[in-house]
């Protein structure tokens, strides 16, 4: 039943992670052509923002080593229903692999705290910051969007509890080197709802506008959804989710795996939240990908709706 509750947007975008944000923590390489064809069934179920890979060294990130060979495969996707498959760079030379095959929409990946920067990015978080000054101004040439993601944004399994100013503090720098958005990550899945608010109002404060924000919730104390809904009644409307829930982070063991977009979509239909998702359609394909994988989906609507334990 749909009851519409009071408050909230009349429609949200879901940022789909699954196939770049979810891929990379499997243990096992997936085969480039179950990664082009898991792409096309997010499409087909309606998702109109699929991350598709990652331009990063494949030393780093091995199960994303094929981006030069899986984004050519994903041009008939991006030509068809206005999809738009962002994609992963962290530094000038991923910029440069990105353009060349034609990528509009491109996300640089920060941190809140300085140790997760430097077991992410070998940096300090300025000089995180410094790197990203390039490569987002050569991507704003280009008219190229932009997002920055910013890790850490409520606790650090290292630091503890991270504070609010802290956060706004790199956030408002990614947004003065030209990030067209923002993507605030709770990545060990810490985060309570007056936790977010009360970030969301601060950020505010500092001049970093609703609209320009989206959430990206981990549900470690499975607190993913309850987050979210602080999030969309402080009116965010983009949300980053994980078909199946899949994903977690390679480097922050202690990061579970993403709100599952099946979960979420289940949610917003309820609450009559438009996303323009089929979610029998979005369900099957997480059925068809954990039998890829080779286990059980974790996302509760799949497996609800699938009668699979």
């Amino acid at each position: 039943m749909t009851v519409r509750a009071p408050g909230l947007p009349p429609r949200v975008r879901i940022h789909e992670v699954g196939a770049r944000d979810g891929l990379q923590n499997e243990k096992s390489v997936v085969p480039t052509e179950v990664k082009a064809e898991f792409v096309r069934r997010l499409a087909e179920a309606g998702l109109s923002t699929i991350e598709a890979t990652s331009f990063v060294h494949p030393k780093w990130v091995p199960q994303l080593a094929d981006a030069e060979q899986l984004y050519p495969m994903l041009g008939e996707i991006a030509d068809v229903g206005d999809v738009a498959l962002p994609v992963l760079v962290p530094n000038e030379r991923g910029l440069d692999r990105a353009l060349a095959l034609g990528a509009r929409s491109i996300a640089v990946f920060g941190s809140a705290t300085e140790t997760f920067a430097a077991r992410n990015l070998n940096r300090t978080v300025d000089e995180s910051l410094a790197m990203f000054e390039p490569v987002v101004a050569r991507a704003k040439d280009a008219g190229v969007h932009v997002r920055g993601y910013l890790s850490m944004c409520f606790g650090d399994p290292w630091e503890g509890a991270v504070p609010v100013g802290q956060v706004v503090r790199v956030a408002r720098a990614l947004t003065d080197l030209g990030c067209d958005e923002l993507s605030l990550g709770d990545t060990i899945g810490v985060a309570t709802p007056g936790h977010v608010r009360e970030l969301l109002t601060r950020l505010n404060e500092r001049g970093v506008h609703t609209d320009s924000l989206g959430v990206h919730f981990h549900d470690t104390y499975g607190q993913a959804l309850s987050n979210t809904l602080a999030a969309l009644q402080h009116g965010v409307t983009t949300v980053d989710a994980s078909a199946g829930g899949l994903g977690g982070c390679p480097y922050a063991k202690s990061a579970t795996g993403n709100l599952a977009t099946e979960d979420l979509v289940w949610m917003l239909d309820g609450l009559g939240v438009e996303t323009g998702v089929d979610l029998g359609t979005l369900t099957a394909t997480s059925v068809w990908m954990a039998e890829q994988l080779g286990r059980p989906s974790p996302s509760r609507t799949v497996r609800a709706l699938s009668h699979k334990e």
